[in-house]
């Protein structure tokens, strides 16, 4: 059984930082490609960044890139998220997610277990 706790969320004002973290249970995460998600009030919930289960590889929404930075540690089983230079349109619930098949390439469908997120409020 896969569980995903995330952390990290809060309030904080435009320009500055905040460090997400997801917690995962089970014995797939070395081998489980991970990602974050984010959904704003009144949208759909929509990519934000992806890591591959061997770590190598990431990929961005081009909302982000160049400001967020994804990471995983295998031994403690926990995925970040570093957001810099947050700015009011980054405002959203952030879900971790795990893919459910493993050793998924970064640009297959996501098929995810989800946490129950964590919210990130930027205020101007």
């Amino acid at each position: 059984q896969v569980q995903l706790v995330e952390s990290g969320g809060g309030l904080v004002q435009s320009g500055n930082s905040l460090r997400l973290s997801c917690a995962a249970s089970g014995q797939t995460f070395r081998s489980s490609r991970m990602g974050w998600f984010r959904q704003a009030p009144g949208k759909e919930r929509e990519f934000v960044a992806g890591i591959g289960w061997e770590g190598g590889k990431t990929s961005y929404d081009d909302t982000v890139k160049g400001r967020f930075i994804i990471s995983r540690d295998d031994v403690g089983k926990t995925m970040f998220l570093q957001m810099n230079s947050l700015t009011p349109e980054d405002t959203a619930v952030y879900f971790c997610a795990e893919d459910q098949v493993p050793y998924q390439e970064m640009d297959s469908r996501w098929n995810a277990y989800w946490g129950q997120g964590t919210q990130v409020t930027v205020s101007s």
